[in-house]
């Protein structure tokens, strides 16, 4: 029910309805408005359908006093206080109610079909937001009882930040004309073997032919130290690979 202090909205007003005395249901199919008078209603008046908190109030009222003749409380639609008949999309059955709480069943038509679109659209867009406001309260409910998160620092707790300290990429050295940094051989030439380097600071013994040839010896030593010149070759100067 509403709770006493809440004020009454106006959901909707539709002038033109009327009123029909309805047969008791007597099995569990559908209502169907063919069963009732149309041509005769009972009470012709207004509507006024008011919402005050979760609850909606469909209010049939005299159109020129203002005189409240039934209301149909409503807590939840589609639902037993609202109906639709099987055979039209104008007449609904309404469950009114009186202060005592006694209960009865009436049929309602609207005289245009726009106005029972209207009816319908406005009770379902009021449980459309009660049921939002349902959730929304469920979940502040569940954030304040949850555990909340702890982002404070502890005691003795400390962060770094690396600002501007991006890490360095070495370049690349160049290399110089001894190194391993070949150059292409000339066009046309042929590439000469490197000088072996057992070749350097050695003792060389030349020998002589058989056909005698005399060679000018030094007679106080005999074996003659050829020093090797240093190479002009493009190559550079290779060293004996490590033993």
């Amino acid at each position: 029910m509403a709770a006493e202090g809440e004020y009454e909205s106006i959901l909707c007003v539709k002038p033109d309805v009327n009123v029909y005395r309805i047969p008791p249901r007597a099995s569990n199919r559908a209502y169907r408005a063919a069963d009732w008078k149309l041509d005769t209603p009972d009470w012709s008046g207004r509507m006024r359908i008011t919402a005050k908190g979760n609850v909606a109030f469909i209010k049939l009222e005299d159109k020129v006093s203002g005189e409240l003749f039934a209301q149909a409380p409503v807590k939840e639609y589609p639902g037993i206080a609202v109906e639709t008949v099987s055979d039209s999309s104008r007449y609904f059955v309404l469950r009114i109610q009186d202060d005592s709480g006694r209960s009865a069943f009436i049929g309602v038509g609207f005289v245009d079909r726009g106005d029972a679109f209207d009816f319908n659209v406005s009770l379902q867009d009021h449980f459309k937001w009660v049921k939002q406001e349902i959730e929304i309260n469920k979940s502040s409910q569940l954030g304040h009882s949850g555990p909340k998160l702890d982002l404070g620092f502890k005691e003795g707790q400390t962060i770094t930040l690396n600002i501007g300290q991006g890490k360095k990429k070495d370049k690349p050295r160049p290399q110089s004309a001894g190194g391993f940094g070949l150059l292409p051989p000339p066009p046309g030439g042929k590439i000469a073997p490197p000088p072996s380097s057992s070749s350097s600071n050695h003792n060389i013994v030349p020998q002589t032919t058989a056909t005698g040839c005399l060679l000018e010896l030094d007679t106080s030593n005999s074996n003659t130290v050829v020093q090797s010149k240093p190479t002009s070759d493009l190559w550079g100067d290779f060293s004996a690979p490590a033993t």
